[in-house]
């Protein structure tokens, strides 16, 4: 099927869903040869990926991937990556900083890829154990409301797909396949993209994939997180119904500041600057960044009635001690 998908999308014709989900079928299987997929995965590029082609590609990602079983409203704050600021983790600190707020959080990731730190280098230097099985990670989610999904352990069948990646040098669907293709099947989402054409075809996956409520942003200085340093154009989606509007740090009681200013370093040096986040002694733009992105999550998962009360409930977990006693309960936890 790989050979007659790719035919017909250098005739700039899209594939149906059902025709999307067979290549994807034979790219996780093993079964398409590497040169196939490179061909396949380039032409998808140049002609564009549809709404529906995305959504195909990510119900079968996640038919082939573990799950974690799961009971009750779960977030996810992730981004595509891609943007090439080696920023500090902050959909990694921001995912500690709803759990301790309450809220039960799947955050699902891999080390580096295109920045210096992903989330599980950042996680693996705070102590957090990489490597559970879905009903260790359902059972530490359910006493801790935090798990660490490794997207190496749960989606294996990547592995057919990994060197083809690598070997074309190029951003592919895959890219923003990882973030929709969450183990928890999480029904609410914040999802940092690296560009901004891919908000409101993002948006509208989540809800094809029945995601309850999802926040997709960008920020307009190449930020896939929602940013401190620049306007975020943000598309909302709560039950079926799509919202888009532009939010700046300045309305949240926050001063804007240079990109430069979020810039972290490796695994090692972003665990240590969460920490002194989370331990108050780092009051920076990194942690308005964190606060900020928390924020919005505690706002998706109805605690907050807009973003700016999540951002002072975020920012009140923080000054408590419940994030860093969130973390350490995470780490103890995952190597018990």
């Amino acid at each position: 099927m790989i050979i007659e998908a790719t035919k017909k999308i250098v005739e700039n014709i899209d594939l149906t869903a059902d025709e999307a989900a067979q290549v994807m079928d034979e790219m996780m299987s093993g079964e398409a040869e590497q040169i196939n997929m490179a061909s396949f995965l380039t032409a998808l590029r140049m002609k564009g990926e549809t709404v529906e082609e995305i959504t195909a590609f990510a119900k079968c990602m996640r038919k082939h991937g573990l799950k974690v079983p799961v009971s009750g409203d779960v977030l996810e704050i992730v981004g595509t990556g891609g943007d090439e600021a080696n920023t500090i983790n902050i959909s990694t600190a921001a995912s500690i900083v709803t759990a301790a707020a309450g809220y039960k959080v799947a955050k699902h990731g891999n080390r580096s890829v295109s920045s210096k730190s992903g989330a599980a280098d950042c996680l693996e230097a705070l102590g957090v154990k990489l490597d559970l099985e879905p009903e260790q990670n359902e059972r530490v989610l359910e006493k801790g409301n935090i798990c660490f999904m490794f997207a190496q352990k749960y989606h294996a069948a990547m592995r057919f797909v990994g060197p083809v990646r690598k070997g074309i040098g190029l951003r592919t669907v895959f890219n923003i396949l990882g973030p929709l293709s969450n183990p928890a099947q999480a029904n609410a989402e914040l999802m940092g993209v690296y560009s901004e054409e891919l908000v409101e075809p993002l948006a509208h996956v989540l809800n094809n994939l029945g995601i309850k409520r999802a926040l997709v942003v960008y920020g307009q200085d190449r930020l896939d997180e929602i940013s401190m340093s620049a306007p975020t154009t943000c598309v909302e989606v709560r039950d079926g119904k799509f919202e888009r509007y532009v939010i700046i740090p300045e309305q949240f009681g926050f001063k804007r500041c240079q990109k430069s200013e979020l810039t972290g370093g490796d695994g090692i040096e972003n665990a240590k600057i969460t920490e002194r986040i989370f331990k108050g002694e780092c009051t920076d733009a990194k942690a308005d960044a964190v606060i900020l992105n928390a924020g919005a999550g505690i706002y998706l998962m109805g605690g907050a009635s807009n973003i700016a009360q999540g951002v002072e409930i975020a920012r009140e977990t923080i000054r408590s001690g419940k994030a860093y006693e969130t973390l350490q309960n995470f780490v103890r936890l995952t190597n018990a």
